[in-house]
């Protein structure tokens, strides 16, 4: 937003009654912040078992070097900018999945390696896999609803592959939409738990996971087989 005029116009005025200049930024303060900035920040502030509802302006403000009125340039409100993180968190991990199975191993199952991929973003350093883990289960309504249009995206993408895979493979899978909510459902539902547990034992989640997907998988091909009979 520009600045307001500092005074009304009118005849020109001398120097004794120039306007006095703009307030700088203030000692140690970055004069000039991005969007991504503010992001980084709140990332830095959030750990494993906080969640954004606690965030407030003026903590983001000073983790970020800048004065608390500045932060609006960018974000409506703190909460549009817990709304930024989650829809970053979707972004990112859909991302890094679909990164880990166009880089598939021969040989490798294409559950596993998202499962696995899914599992170590729980140790990234940017925590967007907790944010999306936690806030969909004690998140603010608006926060739950940003949740639930990126489980929404997850599900439609997992939809296109699985109708892909299917076709692929000339196997017919039975009602890949619904298939594609069970396995997403499945999966942030038992991040959720594995988000509580030591390292060493999140193997046994992904095992668990694995094999949960795999039953799903064969129960959407047999169905599907049923009904062509």
């Amino acid at each position: 937003m520009p600045d307001p005029t500092p005074f009304p116009s009118g005849p020109a005025r001398g120097p004794a009654s120039a306007a006095p200049p703009a307030p700088g930024p203030g000692p140690g303060r970055k004069p000039q912040i991005s969007r991504d900035d503010l992001i980084a920040a709140a990332l830095r502030l959030l750990g494993p078992h906080r969640s954004i509802s606690t965030l407030g302006l003026r903590e983001v403000a000073r983790e970020a070097d800048i004065a608390p009125n500045s932060f609006y340039r960018h974000f409506r409100d703190i909460d549009a900018l817990a709304i930024a993180l989650i829809e970053l968190g979707g972004r990112s991990l859909r991302t890094i999945i679909r990164e880990a199975r166009t880089r598939l191993r021969p040989g490798r199952s294409v559950i596993r390696t998202s499962i696995e991929t899914f599992m170590e973003q729980l140790d990234a350093d940017e925590r967007l896999l907790h944010i999306l883990l936690r806030e969909g289960m004690v998140g603010s309504d608006a926060y739950k609803a940003a949740v639930e249009r990126e489980l929404r995206t997850f599900e439609e993408e997992l939809r296109i592959d699985l109708v892909r895979l299917s076709e692929a493979g000339g196997r017919p899978i039975h009602a890949p939409a619904l298939v594609a909510t069970a396995m997403t459902r499945l999966v942030f539902a038992m991040g959720g738990t594995a988000i509580d547990l030591p390292r060493e034992r999140r193997g046994e989640v992904v095992e668990q996971l694995v094999e949960m997907l795999r039953m799903i998988m064969v129960g959407a091909h047999a169905l599907a087989e049923h009904e062509e009979r």
